[in-house]
């Protein structure tokens, strides 16, 4: 079973990951031999957390508990908190789990946490720019792994720029294999266009029983 690990901080984008934890953990569109999924958030603490829309999100547990196996999935979310020390420990989190082959997925701001701690230097992976890193990162040094795109997968790294939520969602998907092939295209066409022509082709893809 694969645990993905949702980190909650003050300030979590929700819009960031509301396309990838609705399909994760509602499974309503997985294939029949889909792994078993478990979504969790983890926090620093489990003292409660507010998003920037104004959420109230209590963690399901603390960083510590978080297993560093090729089983887990972190999912850092955007925030306008990352410049604070205190989340030194999930970003050294990041990198035991990157190094175990589990899967660590950052989106806008959790970007240039990674990159400030040299987890960009030597993969390929996006952001809100290179000058953005640049800015936000000071010890960053991963300017010839730059690519320009709203997201990008290398192996067990997904990184994204604060407009690549949907591409972000389907790369972390197909990296979880959780969706038939025809399923997650006509899921990322569907959302992308939102032509109810390609809604009706996502149904068809479907097994009999959903």
């Amino acid at each position: 079973m694969f645990t993905v690990y949702v980190y909650a901080l003050d300030t979590l984008a929700d819009w960031e990951l509301g396309y990838v934890t609705a399909e994760l953990n509602s499974k309503r569109f997985f294939k029949r031999e889909a792994p078993s999924i478990s979504v969790k958030t983890a926090g620093i603490s489990k003292e409660p957390i507010k998003t920037m829309g104004g959420l109230t999100v209590i963690p399901d547990c603390s960083v510590s508990e978080i297993a560093v196996n090729e089983k887990s999935v972190l999912l850092l979310p955007g925030a306008d908190t990352w410049n604070s020390p205190k989340h030194g420990a999930i970003i050294k989190k990041a990198g035991e789990l990157l190094l175990t082959g589990a899967t660590v997925c950052a989106i806008c701001g959790a970007t240039a946490a990674l990159a400030n701690v040299g987890l960009l230097d030597r993969r390929l992976h996006t952001s809100n720019g290179a000058g953005y890193l640049e800015m936000c990162s000071p010890c960053y040094k991963g300017q010839q792994f730059y690519v320009d795109k709203p997201s990008v997968a290398d192996h067990n790294l997904i990184t994204a720029s604060s407009t690549g939520a949907l591409l972000w969602a389907k790369q972390i998907i197909e990296r979880l294999e959780v969706f038939q092939p025809n399923t997650l295209e006509a899921w990322y066409t569907y959302f992308s266009s939102g032509r109810e022509q390609h809604f009706f082709a996502l149904m068809q893809t479907l097994p009999a029983n959903k």
